[in-house]
């Protein structure tokens, strides 16, 4: 039978798990807090763009910091704005939660307002809360003002493009109205305000980059962009100190065209880059949006009051009606109804709901009112918990990171140094003029050359993943874990609360020679009380509803791996495996042990109990196999999983069990140590091993685990311990979880091979590799319009895991 509860290996596995995730190297730590506004971490040891830190290890966002870069860890910010090492625009942390004041108006006397819900004092309407500005503002204010940059960059840039190929237009020629000089005066004077104003925030990046030794996508932007238009201002003021080798029909040649068109060309996608990935972070926009509101709250006197959520205390009772959402996570004390909870556990049917069940803020009642207790408020609350799950794996950074990672460390002072090949090259050997025809292609190697595709590649891919997979109730704990899951080969799977509904039944109670049934059933649920676990509370459910009185309980005692013990009325009671009562010289009847042997054979769990040295008799307890056992199963062998059951339940029931699922490898009368073991056995042979369970004697195998995978309805230690929870606790959200980690790592790569093969291929045709060939060289505006949508299209391939069906 399952009794692992009783052992005292609930500290040791949750210690373990604690230690597993704390092992790390040592860091220096800011020595105080920056001011307001100020950003953090810039400067924290080991940490640099596209790198994380020198160890490794995700630096996250506090949920206090409203901004974070998604490149660089540790870099914080209270408000929007650029990253000071790398330059990218800073992202809203998901787990930041503004301090929020909502004022309540009437919609027909705007001049009252308060600062709760209520009745209007002059109309007696109902008071709306007011359409006060959110944070998003701020964001929008971003938004728009790239946007305008973009607009207006174009709009002075056409004049530019006008002035340099007029000659290329038919029908269009300035040379009868104009001198080749006063065009290049004009062409300054349109281009300075596109590349100085709506592009200086570029140059701010780039320069950054250089005090911070962190070169990246802005530092070749910043040169590319910079040597063309200090080249052709340079060209307009002084064009007398410049040698044939420059000159072009007589004229120094002059690239006002190709540093704003590159300028407009990054802005658009810039601005296309924030869009995209703003949806990223709609899952957790979304969860947000869930929760209620407001509550009907009951006065001591009967009486309801309408307040808000943040105002709700511990065991307030709430009154719910129907068709309104659930304030917050509590029981109900009063009424029944059906509750559509399918934003939690993902699952489209409803629920039917009676007193004493549990309720989930933010799942929606349908069919009856009533009342319930709140009894978890704030951060407890379930959907704050997914959030906060949800938000901190979208920040982590998956292994596979580090190839990008390392190849960005050396990209760029590559690409410098290709432009500088490619210029010394062209202006020594390049057909006339070569001196051009050199800044040409170097503006062109420095300018198509994105590291940025490759720092985005991972991140967007997990951000977008992540949420897919919260809403649909598979809550991933780190970026690590997506990437572990997708190359599993081995499921270690607990039995009861796992393959099973985890909410046995006593189906039946066998006293030995005069003992009553009743007295049995009382002595056992006496003892059984001061347990939490499921078989342990049908015991205890079963005397209540015989209304039989329980006894005071002393000198408790849980014996590893096999059952409890405690003093009730002067006697000791024992009660646990057949093998643990035998210990103890209590014989057990032929005639009762064959009984016993025919129950497990039927899947039944036998719990023997004994006061003193004398045996009273047995209990059977029937937990049901969850329907979606088998089905789930049967998906994880088409996926290429092996499932393997390891129970500390008695080896007829688990096989019994086992049969009816068709698994088979079985491991029944384990101990929590013996499930780590089995893990460690497993992945000695070099299997790839998940392992899921519910309770704290699964912590060490969950922990020991490549992935360990927790069910939503099992303990905090679990859950603590897993790489996976399933909201539900229900085996076919496994076999989602796996398909979403072969489709987010499979997204992943491509980002990855497009970001390597993209670079590969335009560095060396912005180098001038084809011309011998073909004659063809690749303009610098069309170097910039690649470099601008590579990164555009990372995001958007990202943002395809959104439409990805989990089920």
């Amino acid at each position: 039978m399952k009794h692992e509860h009783h052992c005292h290996h609930s500290q040791s596995s949750g210690d373990q798990a604690k230690e597993k995730e704390s092992e790390s190297c040592d860091h220096e730590k800011p020595a105080s807090e920056p001011e307001h506004g100020a950003f953090r971490g810039a400067n924290e040891k080991g940490s640099c763009c596209h790198h994380g830190n020198s160890h490794g290890e995700d630096v996250k966002p506090s949920a206090t910091a409203k901004y974070y870069c998604p490149m660089c860890a540790g870099v914080e910010s209270d408000k929007p704005g650029d990253c000071p090492k790398c330059g990218m625009s800073l992202e809203r942390n998901p787990a930041y939660k503004a301090p929020k004041k909502t004022n309540w108006t009437c919609p027909m006397h705007p001049e009252v307002q308060q600062d709760h819900p209520g009745e209007c004092p002059k109309c007696g309407m109902d008071l709306e809360p007011m359409g006060i500005p959110g944070d998003d503002e701020e964001d929008d204010n971003e938004m728009r003002d790239l946007k305008r940059k973009t607009l207006w960059a174009a709009i002075l840039t056409f004049p530019v493009l006008l002035l340099a190929f007029d000659s290329m237009i038919p029908g269009l020629s300035f040379e009868s109205v104009m001198t080749p000089r006063i065009q290049g005066w004009l062409e300054l004077a349109f281009a300075t305000p596109v590349i100085l104003w709506a592009g200086g925030m570029f140059f701010a990046r780039g320069w950054r980059s250089l005090l911070n030794r962190s070169l990246n996508m802005f530092t070749l932007i910043m040169l590319g962009v910079g040597a063309a238009y200090v080249y052709s201002v340079a060209a307009v003021l002084t064009p007398d100190f410049f040698p044939d080798s420059f000159r072009m029909h007589g004229e120094v040649a002059l690239y006002f065209e190709a540093g704003a068109v590159i300028t407009v060309l990054i802005l658009f996608g810039q601005w296309l880059e924030a869009r995209a990935r703003r949806q990223t972070g709609q899952a957790i926009q979304s969860l947000l949006d869930l929760a209620a509101k407001t509550a009907h709250r009951l006065k001591e006197n009967g009486e309801e009051e309408e307040v808000e959520i943040d105002r709700i205390q511990k065991g307030d009772r709430l009154r719910v009606r129907p068709g309104e959402k659930i304030p917050l996570d509590g029981s109900i004390l009063e009424g029944k109804s059906t509750i559509d909870e399918s934003m939690i556990t993902g699952e489209p049917v409803p629920v039917e709901k009676a007193v004493g069940d549990k309720v989930i803020g933010a799942t929606v009642n349908q069919t009856g009112s009533f009342v319930m207790e709140a009894e978890a408020v704030g951060e407890e609350t379930m959907l704050s918990r997914i959030v906060g799950m949800v938000a901190d794996a979208q920040r982590s950074r998956a292994p596979i990171q580090k190839l990008a990672d390392s190849v960005a460390g050396y990209f760029v002072p590559t690409v410098v140094l290709v432009a500088l090949l490619a210029f010394g090259i062209w202006g020594l050997w390049g057909p006339a003029p070569a001196m051009a025809y050199a800044i040409v292609v170097a503006v062109s190697v420095l300018i198509i050359a994105c590291p940025c595709a490759l720092g985005l590649a991972t991140p967007m891919s997990i951000m977008v993943g992540v949420g897919k997979g919260a809403q649909n109730g598979i809550l991933v704990k780190n970026a690590e874990a997506i990437e572990r899951a997708e190359k599993l080969t081995h499921l270690i799977t607990d039995k009861t609360g796992t393959l099973t509904e985890g909410k046995p039944t006593v189906v039946k109670v066998l006293a030995q020679g005069d003992v009553l049934e009743d007295e049995l059933l009382r002595l056992a649920a006496a003892v059984e009380s001061q347990s939490e676990h499921p078989l342990a509370r049908s015991v205890v459910e079963k005397a209540r509803s015989k209304s039989l009185a329980l006894s005071k309980v002393d000198d408790f005692e849980s014996v590893t791996g096999g059952g409890v013990q405690a003093r009730v009325e002067g006697g000791l009671v024992r009660v646990g495996k057949r093998a643990f009562i035998e210990a103890e010289g209590i014989g057990i009847p032929r005639s009762l042990g064959s009984q016993a042997q025919d129950l497990e054979s039927r899947a039944n769990t036998v719990v023997w109990v004994a006061r003193d040295d004398r045996l009273l008799g047995l209990l059977a307890i029937a937990d049901p196999i969850k329907k979606s056992s088998k089905e789930a199963i049967e998906s994880l062998r088409k996926l290429g999983i092996s499932v393997v059951m390891c129970t500390g339940d008695n080896v007829r029931t688990a096989k019994a069990v086992a049969a009816e699922l068709g698994i088979d490898t079985v491991h029944a009368e384990v101990s929590p140590e013996d499930k780590q073991r089995i893990v460690k056995e497993l992945q000695s042979k070099g299997h790839r091993v998940a392992m899921a369970g519910d309770g704290i004697n699964d912590a060490p195998a969950l922990a020991a685990a490549d992935v360990g995978i927790a069910m939503g309805t099992g303990t905090d230690v679990a859950i603590e311990s897993a790489g996976l929870t399933l909201v539900k606790g229900d085996l076919r959200g496994i076999v989602g979880g796996l398909r979403l980690s072969r489709a987010v790592m499979r997204n992943i790569r491509q980002n990855l091979f497009f970001a390597f093969v993209y670079n590969a291929v335009g560095v060396p045709v912005a180098a001038g590799i084809l011309y011998p060939i073909f004659g063809v060289l690749l303009s610098p505006m069309i170097a910039g319009a690649a470099m601008a949508l590579s990164s555009v299209s990372v995001v958007s391939n990202a943002l395809r895991l959104r439409a990805f069906k989990v089920d």
